[in-house]
């Protein structure tokens, strides 16, 4: 079966804004495209987006990519899923994680310790509360609601949302990466979004840490939507859309974490990069910034986005399908508006003309 398609507007001010992101959303939405998803890290948020965009869609599912776990407390969490899936008729749809150590602690000023920990126990809380059947009493060990202690007044209360949600079950994505949390994704979670993600190394890279999770949770494959975010270019100035590319995986390997921690360069050497990642990683760090961008093998490039002709992009697309990806979240890397419009309708008619 074809994989459904998002679209990935992913950061604010990087990514399309204004009235060239409400332009593709609602193209998007027109062709077919199931869920639009936003994402935040240390500028725009996920809630204002969505909430942005609720009242200037219809169909069209409203998902985050991600609402990081650090940002707000869970309850901050599940009250705006809550509203946003009563803004939109029943269109949310939960997606978390826990950011990096650097983020965490720099921006949000939350210590990163145990960090998928912290996640699971934040998917219970958000679960508890849009479940709704009663007040909300939680002791575990990374939260504690009603809070009580040393410091506190003693009067916090077990409360319940104040309102009926729309829907008392909203699905939970998470965006994970490494062996113990994409277990937990298939353990406990709706949907999986992967990024920096390679159709072709999916069974020898994760397809162990999912049977895990499964068997742990007594769940089976058709119980977890695997939905990767992937970066799409088709036909025009496809060179740029490929340095694009090339300028966030820089970012990744070299920036979004420490020589002892990067999810990324690790999840590079899974994928067969190992030397290429480290040299990568170690030239960034070393502020040889130019040398680490030449440093990025092209097939790197074509191992986890979908850039090329046509033709080329339905050939890797019917690779996803042959790896049971149930959705693809197309990021449209190219820089002109009508490149980005091209590329959208193109990649529907691959993905109808593969179902």
């Amino acid at each position: 079966m074809a994989p459904a398609l998002g679209i990935n507007l992913g950061y604010w001010g990087i990514g399309p804004q204004g009235d060239d992101a409400v332009t593709l959303v609602k193209a998007a939405e027109a062709a077919g495209y199931d869920s639009v998803w936003a994402a935040e890290s240390y500028g725009s948020d996920v809630v204002s987006v969505l909430s942005w965009l609720a009242p200037q869609t219809s169909t069209i599912k409203l998902g985050a990519a991600i609402m990081q776990v650090p940002a707000r407390p869970p309850a901050a969490a599940a009250m705006a899923g809550a509203t946003i899936d009563g803004l939109s008729g029943g269109r949310f749809i939960f997606g978390f994680g826990p950011s990096g150590p650097q983020v965490s602690e720099g921006w949000y000023g939350v210590p990163y310790a145990k960090p998928w920990g912290r996640t699971r126990e934040y998917i219970e809380v958000v679960r508890e509360i849009i479940a709704r059947e009663g007040p909300l009493d939680h002791d575990g060990p990374h939260y504690k609601l009603p809070l009580q202690g040393e410091g506190t007044t003693g009067q916090g209360k077990a409360l319940k949302l104040n309102f009926h949600p729309l829907r008392n079950e909203i699905p939970v994505f998470v965006g994970a990466i490494g062996r113990k949390s994409v277990e937990m994704a298939a353990e406990i979670c709706d949907g999986w979004i992967p990024i920096f993600f390679s159709a072709d190394a999916f069974e020898e890279t994760w397809g162990e840490h999912l049977a895990k999770g499964f068997e742990k949770g007594g769940r089976s494959r058709s119980d977890l939507e695997v939905s990767p975010s992937i970066q799409v270019a088709i036909d025009g100035d496809t060179e740029t859309a490929r340095n694009v590319v090339k300028a966030g995986l820089l970012l990744y390997l070299g920036g979004m974490g420490s020589r002892e921690t990067n999810f990324y360069v690790d999840l590079a050497c899974r994928f067969g990069f190992e030397e290429d990642a480290l040299n990568v990683q170690s030239l960034f760090l070393d502020g040889k910034r130019d040398e680490a961008y030449q440093a990025i093998p092209e097939e790197l490039v074509d191992a986890t986005s979908l850039i090329g002709t046509e033709a080329e992009v339905a050939e890797r697309v019917k690779r996803f399908s042959n790896a049971g990806v149930d959705r693809i979240i197309a990021s449209l890397v190219h820089l002109d508006q009508g490149e980005r419009m091209h590329t959208l309708e193109r990649l529907a008619a691959i993905v109808g003309d593969d179902a």
